[in-house]
């Protein structure tokens, strides 16, 4: 199976490119500067914007499914740091890949967006919902609900991920799903293992039209 990997030179899409390389899955890498990303078999890369549809087409050619771990981002983990990305990058590019992806015949495309996203917001701590109104980290928790809504209107079978808060931590941990809040969700989250879950949800018929919060 050959995926595109949107996002692979973040923190958590390395992990996923690591980890779907070692899964023996076959890659095709779209990013800005192609010299972040190392060359390596069963790996293509190819330098574009996901914002562009030209670029996404091109990198689309011959895959079969698509995972996404693109976000907006800041100059800086300080809440109010500057965005680095427009407001509305999630769901533009979403647009774009969605109409390509149903005229290409993708089989799955799988995103991570977040917890505390539409209807879970209310399941978050106080002061993170009080940083997520007042902070530039709600631009990305409101974009990330917009493309999810564009996921839910299109003919595809889409996988939407939530995880909850991202730890670097590389100890291996078991995963746990949660729907509408049951169980509650851990606080925390490896980006290792949520890396894992994504890779995992691309062949899972059974998370076809799911959105699960992981922890």
């Amino acid at each position: 199976m050959k995926i595109l990997l949107l996002g692979a030179t973040g923190r958590t899409g390395k992990l996923v490119l690591k980890r779907a390389l070692a899964d023996g899955f076959e890659v095709h890498c779209l990013a800005r500067n192609s010299n972040r990303i190392k060359p390596q078999q069963k790996l293509t890369v190819i330098e574009g914007d996901a914002n562009d549809i030209q670029d996404l087409q091109k990198a689309l050619n011959g895959c079969d499914a698509i995972i996404s771990v693109l976000n907006i981002s800041r100059t800086s983990d300080f809440p109010w740091a500057p965005l680095k990305t427009p407001k509305t990058y999630l769901s533009d590019v979403m647009h774009k890949l969605t109409t390509i992806a149903q005229q290409e015949s993708i089989n799955k495309i799988v995103i991570c967006s977040a917890w505390g996203v539409a209807e879970t917001n209310k399941d978050l701590p106080f002061w993170f919902r009080w940083l997520i109104k007042y902070s530039n980290i709600g631009f990305a928790y409101k974009d990330h609900e917009k493309q999810e809504k564009i996921l839910y209107s299109s003919e595809l079978n889409w996988t939407i991920v939530r995880p909850v808060g991202l730890t670097n931590s590389s100890q291996k941990a078991s995963i746990q799903e949660s729907w509408n809040n049951q169980p509650k969700p851990n606080l925390l989250v490896s980006r290792d293992s949520v890396a894992r879950y994504l890779i995992n949800s691309i062949t899972r018929t059974d998370l076809n039209h799911k959105t699960v919060v992981v922890s």
